[in-house]
């Protein structure tokens, strides 16, 4: 194989790699959040990455209507919706809109969990779990309720549909997309919780709640944000990856959640930089075994990855053992 060919397939299989390990870290950014700032390991967070992925194909779908005929119509015609006008044409502007309503569920649905069902439960361990892992089912037979058990699909928007040349191979704009994406959301989480006023009113009220509570801050309220937050971004995560796995259904929460798991525990639980690097590495490695062995023997080797992260070195790769919490 000539020289420049085996480099021009490096480089895509590299970055079909980068794509699925910024999918990974949208939805374990927010579990590692979550767990690295309250102690608290939401087995549900798979669940809002499957909430923003069908809020956000809905609202794409309604503002730019769809065939009456179709089954996700009729799906459609659960929740009232029995006319569908074009209400924004442009699909550029339907996905910005159908992504900010995404998130802004997953925001709204974490906000809710956290204040009814977690907060009561934050010394009791074993029931959050309990609790989480029973949400999982709920949630799953909600969405069946309301959209069907079949799985629904999402149009790429105009601007990101197609493909670019990479050393004569065609790459899709969407995957680039989705690597950047994943990018800045680390810088600007990152940038907030180290550099921002707020961010040193999270990792104070951690370190020693009551302390901050003595100065006047609603430490509750904040952690209700790192929460929502958290949530917000698997939901985020839900909504931009539907036009790239080809749709929306019921299972894809309990697949992702999975994997998150794993990007955590090898990146250090409750780290967040250690979640990007455990991502990038679960997402290559994930590619380039898919690409020379099977799915199958993949998924058997970033379990080994893991494995092998955990004999070596317990806490993960950027993980510490940590004092304090609320």
């Amino acid at each position: 194989m000539p020289i420049e060919d085996l480099l021009a397939r490096i480089i895509n299989i590299t970055l079909q790699g980068l794509t699925m390990g910024m999918l990974f870290f949208l939805i374990a950014s927010g579990l590692s959040l979550i767990f690295g700032l309250m102690d608290v390991l939401n087995f549900a967070h798979g669940s809002l990455f499957m909430i923003g992925s069908y809020v956000a194909l809905t609202t794409f779908w309604l503002l730019g209507g769809y065939p009456l005929e179709s089954i996700q119509a009729q799906q459609l015609g659960v929740l009232g919706f029995n006319t569908a006008p074009v209400l924004i044409a442009d699909s550029n502007l339907r996905f910005l809109i159908a992504v900010i309503t995404g998130t802004t569920a997953g925001l709204v649905v974490g906000t809710l969990m956290e204040w009814g069902l977690i907060r009561p439960l934050y010394k009791r361990p074993i029931f959050q779990i309990l609790l989480t892992l029973g949400m999982v089912y709920v949630l799953a037979e909600i969405v069946k309720l309301i959209w069907g058990p079949a799985p629904l699909g999402m149009a790429k928007p105009e601007l990101l549909t197609g493909t670019v040349d990479i050393l004569g191979r065609a790459f899709p704009i969407y995957n680039i997309f989705i690597i950047l994406l994943g990018f800045v959301v680390m810088a600007v989480v990152y940038t907030i919780l180290r550099r921002s006023r707020i961010g040193i009113i999270i990792r104070a009220g951690v370190e020693d709640s009551e302390m901050v509570q003595a100065l006047g801050i609603n430490v509750r309220r904040v952690f209700t944000g790192v929460f929502a937050l958290g949530a917000g971004l698997a939901a985020l995560g839900g909504a931009a990856a539907v036009p790239f796995l080809g749709g929306a259904n019921p299972d894809q929460g309990m697949a992702f959640q999975l994997s998150a798991f794993v990007v955590v525990v090898i990146g250090g639980m409750g780290s967040f930089p250690g979640a990007f690097v455990g991502a990038l590495l679960v997402g290559l490695a994930r590619s380039f075994a898919d690409y020379q062995l099977s799915p199958i023997i993949a998924q058997g080797i970033v379990v080994g990855m893991m494995a092998l992260v955990l004999l070596i070195r317990p806490q993960g790769l950027f993980g510490r053992k940590q004092e304090g919490g609320h």
